[in-house]
């Protein structure tokens, strides 16, 4: 019987899980090398067996909420898929010795959704920054066991990291931006450990390229941090500080100076943006285009109909984003 022939199901549910080759996408050579499967949360790990088999060609996974799949599954992919570059792990119940697996069998990874996985830590984060060297994106938001120093010496193709609500350390953060390529960072509701100042370290020059990052809800992120990301960030093109309690006139100044390609900025909620600090935006920031504000209640009527009258270029929004940039997906 040919791999065409065969239909693969779930062993416990009978869902199909419909590996046959009238899925792939086809090519004038003949079948070609890139199709996604979704597979309801019910699979166990056992409705991955078939592809030790017949995944070799396999370069999309989605496996979100998938609450049966455990190590044992994952190694059935790893073993089995040795051309994977985008799998979603989304609330799986996996540890690091699934991440080992992905590391030293599927060396293409490229995206890699590890959003709400709560047995993760940065042993596995480790593995896959050293043994995925064409990593380009990774989600670890809400994974409380990582502090981020496992990313250090990752590759200068990881451009992409969300890390929202995560436990960083400063030498966590610094492991993100290590491999230099990063462009999107999210950093929302980020917990420093031991009130450190966990921004500084982009002050070393690893993130040159970064063009967005998302530090909303950082309530105690404050100018040493703002003034390092102003001054290593030329690239900068929005930044969300909504809800950044901690900075003040000399962070809004810093920005004001150095962020020359500034298009988009989220000021929200932000109880120490005074007149001051929006008049250094107002004079510096020359490609700003909108200005996300509200809520400020340092700034008077007055400081706002100056900004509009001098920067009449600018929109000033009252809305507020909870998310900025890119949308990742399965691709």
């Amino acid at each position: 019987m040919s791999q065409a022939q065969v239909s693969y199901s779930c062993g416990s549910c009978a869902y199909p899980l419909n590996l046959s080759s009238s899925n792939r996408l086809t090519s004038e050579s003949g079948i070609g090398s890139n199709y996604q499967k979704s597979i309801k949360k019910e699979l166990p790990d056992s409705g991955l067996s078939h592809l030790v088999n017949y995944g070799s060609h396999l370069h999309t996974l989605n496996l979100e909420c998938c609450l049966g799949i455990t190590d044992h599954g994952l190694s059935l992919v790893a073993a089995g898929c040795p051309s994977l570059q985008v799998i979603s792990l989304y609330r799986c119940q996996i540890t690091d010795l699934a991440l080992e697996k992905l590391a030293s069998s599927c060396s293409v990874l490229k995206d890699l959704n590890l959003l709400y996985c709560y047995f993760i830590s940065d042993r596995g984060l480790r593995a896959i920054s050293q043994g995925c060297h064409q990593l380009q994106a990774v989600k670890i938001s809400h994974c409380k066991g990582i502090t981020g120093v496992g990313f250090n010496g990752c590759s200068s193709t990881l451009a992409y990291v969300e890390a929202e609500s995560c436990k960083l350390e400063p030498e966590g953060i610094l492991g993100i931006v290590s491999g230099g390529g990063i462009e999107y960072l999210n950093l929302s509701g980020l917990i420093l450990q031991n009130g450190r100042n966990g921004l500084a370290a982009i002050g070393r020059g690893f993130a040159s390229r970064l063009k967005i990052l998302n530090l909303r809800l950082c309530r105690t992120i404050g100018d040493e941090s703002i003034v390092a990301v102003a001054e290593c960030c030329p690239l900068l093109q929005e930044w969300n500080l909504a809800l950044c309690h901690e900075v003040r006139i000399v962070g809004w100044s810093s920005i004001g100076i150095n962020c020359h390609k500034l298009e988009k900025l989220h000021v929200n909620r932000c109880r120490n943006l005074c007149d001051r600090g929006l008049e250094a935006l107002r004079n510096g920031c020359k490609q700003l285009s909108v200005l996300y504000m509200n809520g400020c209640p340092q700034i008077t009527s007055t400081a706002i109909e100056l900004f509009k009258c001098y920067r009449s270029d600018v929109t000033i929004k009252n809305e507020e984003k909870m998310c900025i940039g890119p949308i990742w997906e399965l691709r």
